[in-house]
Formats: structure tokens, sequence, C-alpha cells
């Protein structure tokens, strides 16, 4: 009897031609829209399904979204951190809570849109490999995935390109209920983050002082929640060169900036690892992505313990946000990843 399998339908082409697809394949497909609470419009999913000829059922997760989602993205905003949720969203409500509802409906695994790669080694062990598509590669924000949640998962378009996928799509006459790109933060949208965390909770901003790295006051910032490491724009302050965020210093509610040069580090701390492989259990060689839109770099990861690590570049590196995942490859393979703490 062929698999039935769930697809995580969001409404843009991604889902639609994953859905489409394995279809194609055999299996028995059923739909599952997912609602947060921060949709900006109501999307017409029953038309997405239809054009594939699959049931499709919409579940409101609104309560365990905040609770697990855009919660963590408020605290670690207000700590000073820079937040990725997806790094959440995924391991807890895409392969977690929407598997769990799928699996009532007679569902024994859930797809997704993304372009990234599952395979199984002859022991067992499942490994989570980079998309084909080197654009497009969506491994790194699945990296705290485990081997239970990778048991489930399926990723139709991993071994495809997105002008590929966006081909198809019209070849067979396939609209998307949406045109748009996901977005990092899929739950933002018309505003700033700083607009978002002001609405969203009951703290007040409080400025403070913008000083250079001598403790030398340069001027004023109008809250520390309004910037992230590396940042550039709004600091607004002449100078004979850019100045860059480089730390946000909580205690004393100082904005610390300097030049490009100075956002410049040779190692970092991680915390709260997640290993899709075993634990390393000596220094190991890997290559290290610090963010989404980063080529990962070749650096030594230093394991301490099962939940922590350090890890040293190969050459400096720019714009390290404590807050943000630190993604651990091996050519093609993510071993696992944490999130920076400095």
């Amino acid at each position: 009897m062929n698999p039935t399998t769930a697809v995580a339908i969001s409404g843009g082409v991604d889902s639609l031609m994953a859905a489409y697809l394995l279809k194609q394949q055999g299996h028995q497909v059923i739909g599952i829209h997912f609602l947060t609470g921060f949709e900006s419009k109501p999307l017409n999913i029953e038309a997405v399904a239809e054009q594939v000829g699959i049931p499709c059922r919409i579940v409101d997760i609104g309560s365990a979204f905040k609770d697990n989602v855009v919660d963590y993205f408020v605290k670690t905003y207000l700590d000073g951190k820079t937040p990725n949720p997806c790094l959440v969203c995924n391991p807890t409500i895409k392969f977690d809570l929407i598997f769990e509802y799928a699996r009532d409906l007679g569902a024994t695994q859930i797809a997704t849109g993304h372009y990234a790669r599952i395979n199984q080694s002859i022991d067992g062990r499942y490994h989570l490999l980079r998309g084909v598509d080197s654009v497009k590669d969506q491994s790194y924000f699945l990296a705290f995935l485990n081997q239970k949640l990778l048991a489930r998962a399926c990723f139709p378009l991993g071994s495809m390109c997105k002008n590929d996928v966006r081909h198809m799509a019209a070849a067979r006459g396939m609209q998307p209920a949406t045109s748009s790109e996901s977005q990092d933060v899929c739950f933002i949208k018309g505003q700033t983050y700083g607009d978002f965390l002001l609405e969203k909770t009951v703290f007040k901003p409080e400025a403070g002082d913008i000083v250079n790295q001598k403790g030398d006051i340069l001027g004023r910032h109008p809250g520390l929640h309004l910037f992230t490491v590396g940042q550039r724009r709004g600091i607004n302050i002449p100078a004979t060169q850019p100045y860059y965020v480089l730390r946000l210093d909580r205690k004393n509610n100082r904005l610390v900036v300097g030049c490009k040069e100075d956002t410049l580090c040779r190692q970092c701390r991680v915390e709260k690892l997640n290993w899709i492989q075993p634990t390393p259990p000596k220094p190991v060689r890997v290559n290290t992505r610090v963010r989404y839109r980063h080529q990962a770099v070749p650096s030594m990861l230093y394991p301490s313990g099962l939940s922590q690590a350090i890890v040293r570049f190969d050459q400096p590196q720019s714009a390290v946000a404590p807050g943000q995942g630190a993604v651990f490859y091996q050519e093609e393979e993510v071993l696992g990843g944490g999130f920076i703490c400095g």
C-alpha cells in the first residue's frame, strides 16, 4: 500500500509542487495548512489543493505558535540577541506539532517545500544534506531536527532547482495562492522588528549612550531593541567611515560601535547544540555558517560536552551575532547546529 504523506501547504509554489510531485510518485497525499494568528490575509488554500486533487485540512495552532516561536523571538530580541524563528519553528511546529495532527489523519510522514535532502545509511541513521540548488538551499533552517524528526520528514524539492520548480508549475498551469517568497520572520509583515516588539510587549524603550570600544560617548540610541550585531543602518553618527554595531551592552544600556574591521572575530561560543549525527568525541574540521546568507567557512569545532562548543574560524568572520544559529557542515552534510552565545 502506498504511504500516506501530509504536506504542509503554505500557499506558495514550493509546497504546491511538493504535493504534486508526491502524488505523481504514488503517495496518498493530504494537505495541511496551519494558521498562526499572524496572517495578513486569508488564502484560498482549498483552491491550491484542488489543483493537485488532494484534500486539505486547516488547523489553528495560534496558541502553540505564540508560546514556542513568537515568545522566543521577543525574549531573544529583548535580551540583546538576534533570534532566528525558523530554527525554532521547524523542530517544534512543522515536524512535531503538525506531524502529530497529520498522524491522526493516517499520515506516516510530513513533507514541506524546503530545498534540502535526506538520505538514510545502511545503519539506519538519517543524514540531512544541502539542497542541490546552492542559491536556495535551506538545510541551515533544518539543523535542529533530530533523528526522530528526520525519520518522518520528506523534502520532494531537495534535488531540484527553484527555477525548474517554477517552470514545472507554469507548464502545468498550476497557480499558487501567493507569489511572495517566504520570509525568515513570517509573522512580521508591514512593520519593523522594533514596531512589532512595541506592539506585542509591555516593555518601554530606554534611550542610552552610543560608545566606541574605549567607552567614549559618540551619541545616543533610542533603544537597544532596534539594533543587532553587525548592523550599520540607524546608528546615525557622522564619521570618516561608517560605524557598525559591535555589541549590545544590556547591563549599562549602551550600544558599542566600531569600524567594519572591528566586527571581525576569530571564534565564537555555541550553546544548546543539536547533533544530528553523534557528538564528535574530539575537535573536528567543519564548515560553519553563522547565519542563513553566510557562506559556510572552514573552521575547527571544539565540543564541550553534549550542549556546548567553541568554533574557531580559519579566517576572521564579521557580524557573528549572539542568538543566531551556527550550523556545522562536512561537505554536503549537516552535522548539527547551536545558538551563538558569545
